[in-house]
């Protein structure tokens, strides 16, 4: 990370606040309640939504007006990323972290509580990052193709409110045993790598994974640049070796493990295949993946080491 890019100007005093009544605990409500006090102590406008077409043309127009502080996204990664989507590039962003990982609250310090938000906000401080695009969508972390991919696919099949770890371990088991690992096929950009064919497939945009594993501990959100980690063979045990490399932070030492860094790639298959997106469901192969760069204005708690 690097020091913050600038500070928003006073005058920029509305603040939205987008509530995802899927994410989060029974407790979010009472933080949100307790944010917007914080907020309307400090004398902010604050605005809370939780209908994301009216966030999204809220926050946009106090944008365009050069009036709002910050979007504040009640939830996790997932929520951070449709936000994202239905906002202009440069808009500010921040979080009240309720959701099930939190990972890039966690990436970047931006703690829990309502007090840590207000004063993150009060402050101002902005950061500017790289983003990810699949298929014209914007991802804020990551994308997995794959086994991964199908668990995020099954548990957001059944999901009825908050997603907990304990609501995986079902769709995990019924994964490993039915999963067949089809063939993916990965075009690099021009002038890189001929085509190579994989099991398992990962970009990142910031080294961020759920279960703390790092298949790519040195993604950076300011190179310009998405980092892959790709494995060749499927299978469950194949499985089993590379996780265990990985959390010994020696996969890439692995024969069978590709690590490159891009700008785009195409992945595609011969049958349906599902990626994912920041740990929600993005849809099929094939998928066109570029970095875009600095696509994310982020509010943050001061200088990021």
């Amino acid at each position: 990370m690097t020091q913050t890019d600038t500070i928003l100007p006073a005058e920029a005093d509305s603040i939205v606040v987008s509530v995802n009544p899927k994410a989060g605990s029974r407790s979010s409500q009472s933080r949100v309640e307790r944010l917007v006090e914080l907020l309307d102590q400090h004398g902010f406008q604050v605005e809370t939504f939780t209908d994301l077409d009216r966030v999204g043309e809220r926050a946009n127009q106090l944008h365009d007006q050069r009036r709002l502080r910050a979007l504040v996204a009640v939830g996790g990664d997932g929520t951070a990323a449709e936000l994202v989507n239905r906002t202009q590039n440069g808009l500010p962003l921040t979080l009240l972290p309720s959701g099930n990982e939190n990972l890039l609250a966690r990436y970047l310090n931006i703690g829990k509580s309502p007090e840590d938000v207000c004063r993150t906000i009060a402050a101002g401080h902005l950061l500017r990052i790289d983003a990810g695009k699949a298929n014209g969508r914007v991802f804020l972390l990551m994308i997995g193709c794959g086994f991964d991919a199908e668990v995020v696919r099954r548990v957001h099949s059944r999901r009825a409110g908050h997603i907990r770890s304990r609501d995986y371990f079902k769709p995990i088991i019924e994964s490993i045993r039915s999963y067949r690992y089809p063939e993916l096929r990965v075009s690099w950009e021009e002038g890189q790598s001929p085509e190579e064919v994989v099991r398992w497939l990962f970009a990142f945009n910031l080294p961020c994974y759920g279960g703390g594993m790092k298949f790519a501990p040195q993604a950076d959100g300011t190179d310009g640049l998405l980092d892959v980690c790709a494995f060749r063979h499927g299978s469950l045990l194949a499985g089993m070796r590379y996780a265990a490399a990985v959390f010994l932070r020696r996969h890439h030492r692995l024969a069978d493990c590709t690590m490159a860094r891009v700008r785009r790639l195409r992945i595609t298959a011969d049958e349906e295949v599902p990626y994912q997106l920041d740990g929600d469901p993005g849809g099929v192969l094939p998928v066109d993946v570029e970095t875009v760069p600095r696509r994310l204005t982020m509010v943050v708690p001061g200088t990021q080491d």
